[in-house]
């Protein structure tokens, strides 16, 4: 098992945003985390990799590098793309030793490859659509080998076709790497294309669990709103954290 959280409780400015929540992921499995803007998914993935402390519960991950792809690429603009894949590689401790240029380099290309941008290591992220933007942040992620991959919006602000290239990539990682998948998304055709469960969050609280076929039956009031983009049910728009 890669991930496991044991209920969770983070709370800001006395608001309790993640409220007793629990689940796991395996290795090799992908969970979408989905539910209307403020719900707390991708306070859920800052408390994963670390970048928050929760109040209390516990959170159990094996060991191995835990990977960050963030909703705008969160590219360096001053370095090119050879460089911003082998960040980690030159400036982690435990890692700046273990390759030598000539190494990094032949990493650097086989991450490029595997998300099918072989041969654009000199170019800088200006030079680069949105949507190889994104492609980038994954070879990034995956350039320290994790063993889980968390994912913030993978597809914001791209065009359909983009969108649909990504959710590919996103399964092809999963199927390369093996790793652990958490993916926070809104979007209906990223939850169905690349996950393997889902669970759906409303004021910080887990309101269904169960696979993307369980999600479109719409059998729970949460999932019918959902599903059907409607105004009314028992979810009400707050504002975004």
């Amino acid at each position: 098992m890669s991930i496991e959280v044991k209920n969770l409780i983070k709370t800001f400015d006395e608001k309790r945003i993640i409220d007793d929540i629990s689940f796991k992921v395996n290795n090799g499995e992908t969970l979408a985390i989905v539910g209307f803007s403020g719900s707390g998914k991708s306070t859920v993935l800052k408390l994963i990799c670390g970048l928050l402390t929760p109040d209390s519960g516990e959170i159990i991950t094996s060991k191995g590098d835990i990977a960050m792809v963030f909703q705008y690429s969160a590219l360096f603009d001053s370095l090119n793309v050879e460089d911003n894949i082998a960040f980690a590689l030159h400036e982690r401790k435990e890692l700046r030793k273990k390759y030598t240029e000539k190494e990094i380099k032949k990493i650097v290309a086989e991450k490029l490859e595997l998300v099918g941008l072989k041969g654009i290591e000199k170019k800088f992220p200006s030079e680069l659509s949105g949507g190889m933007q994104k492609r980038v942040s994954f070879a990034r992620a995956i350039v320290t080998e994790p063993n889980s991959i968390l994912y913030d919006e993978p597809t914001s602000g791209l065009d359909p076709i983009s969108s649909t290239l990504i959710e590919d990539y996103i399964v092809r990682l999963k199927e390369e790497t093996h790793a652990a998948s958490v993916v926070v998304t809104h979007q209906m055709s990223t939850i169905t294309r690349t996950a393997d469960r889902v669970i759906m969050l409303y004021q910080g609280k887990v309101v269904f669990e169960g696979t993307p076929e369980d999600m479109l039956k719409q059998d729970n009031e949460y999932t019918k709103q959902f599903v059907t983009a409607s105004l009314d049910g028992p979810m009400k728009i707050i504002s975004d954290n």
